[in-house]
């Protein structure tokens, strides 16, 4: 381990202010399910958060809608925390949670297939033009700021049309969690031969997943899990702190979008009573992939020193996010729901339910729409999904 750490000894100076910045204390420092402790393991810390994906306004891309704005400084901050929590669950989808990131180190082509997915083009699957203008249809003008719920919604859609990363993404309703409802969206089969339908689903109890002749997955597909939340009026109410920290303990965590009006960040953890966030609001130009694929990485990781701000601080309104690969990381998170969450006997921050409530419409898997006058379903990569501008307003009626 310490040849390993030697190798960022730059990164570690750079960023021992922050550092400094932690008051002396025996409690331990919790990022995204990883407990670190200041007084043993400060370099780890560090090197766990400069490895999250970063993601902050930009200016000089290409306009949004072909006369629309070039640049999102000052309304786009909560969609850049939505791309910062999806990445995250990306990275752990294809890289693994302890994947750490390194200062010109080569990295893997997962890696970069995941950065080109939010790079600020109008054919990246979740750049800030696609996730402007599917907002259009969440009743969001061009340039107007979402909130948490909103740019959950936003992610829902936009993973329909991405095959490569074969997301389910589940945005909970009225504080509430229905297992039963995860369970039948993740086990939907993927969009393949009915032949490769019924071999998935003879066999998953047996083998989990399984893929047909292209390589997707027809089993259970990797759930993002975001829970919008309110936690109070004007204020969060002190009752729901200690199970929000507790959510940030689970190895299933992708952290919270939340902030304060119109001021949003993407909480990575907390220490003690204070929250460990990442902030957009750092204006950086356009970067795009290199001829040969690569990416420019260095901007999109955080080499100076996180915020910190009190729980008390935070506006009431966040989303709680989640990942889980496997079927069984969903039972777990279940069991520690129960556990941790579930213990408040009133006012519970949400609700895990077995059954889906019968005074509710009726769960119906969300599937992509058919297109079929752009041609978007003949195209195998989802790096090309949208070519015209026009594409998308078909897309998000």
């Amino acid at each position: 381990m310490e040849s390993v750490l030697s190798r960022y000894e730059n990164q570690i100076t750079i960023l021992s202010d922050y550092l400094e910045e932690f008051p002396e204390t025996d409690e331990p420092v919790w990022i995204l399910g990883r407990q670190h402790h200041l007084s043993t393991d400060k370099s780890k810390l560090l090197l766990d958060i400069s490895a999250r994906l970063w993601f902050t306004y930009r200016r000089k891309f290409s306009p949004i809608g072909g006369t629309g704005p070039s640049s999102d400084a000052g309304w786009g901050c909560m969609l850049r925390c939505g791309q910062m929590m999806l990445a995250q669950a990306l990275i752990c989808r294809h890289l693994g949670r302890d994947w750490q990131w390194e200062k010109h180190k080569k990295q893997p082509e997962e890696y970069h297939r995941i950065l080109r997915c939010f790079l600020d083009r109008k054919d990246c699957c979740y750049s800030i033009h696609q996730m402007a203008q599917m907002g259009v249809g969440e009743g969001k003008s061009i340039g107007e700021w979402f909130g948490p719920n909103t740019v959950a919604q936003v992610l829902k859609k936009l993973a329909l049309f991405d095959e490569w990363n074969s997301l389910a993404v589940y945005v909970s309703m009225d504080n509430t969690v229905v297992i039963e409802d995860i369970k039948k969206m993740c086990w939907s089969p993927a969009p393949s031969s009915s032949a490769a339908h019924s071999s998935a689903h003879l066999h998953r109890s047996a083998l989990g997943r399984s893929k047909n002749a292209a390589g997707f997955c027809t089993g259970w597909k990797p759930l993002l899990l975001i829970i919008p939340l309110r936690l109070g009026i004007n204020h969060i109410n002190p009752v729901y702190i200690d199970a929000f920290k507790e959510c940030f303990k689970m190895p299933q965590s992708l952290g919270a979008l939340g902030g304060k009006p119109n001021n949003a960040y993407y909480f990575i953890g907390f220490l003690g009573n204070e929250l460990i966030y990442l902030d957009p609001h750092t204006t950086q130009t356009f970067v795009d992939s290199e001829e040969n694929g690569t990416v420019d990485d260095e901007s999109f990781h955080c080499q100076q020193a996180p915020h910190r701000m009190k729980i008390m601080n935070l506006d009431p309104s966040v989303a709680l996010g989640f990942f889980c690969k496997e079927e069984g990381d969903f039972d777990n998170w279940c069991s520690l729901v129960q556990k941790e969450i579930l213990k408040q006997q009133s006012l519970r921050m949400f609700e895990l339910v077995q059954k889906h409530p019968p005074h509710w419409p009726p769960f119906v898997p969300p599937t992509k729409p058919e297109v079929t006058t752009t041609g978007a379903e003949l195209i195998e990569s989802t790096d090309k999904l949208f070519e015209l501008e026009e594409e998308f307003e078909i897309l998000s009626v």
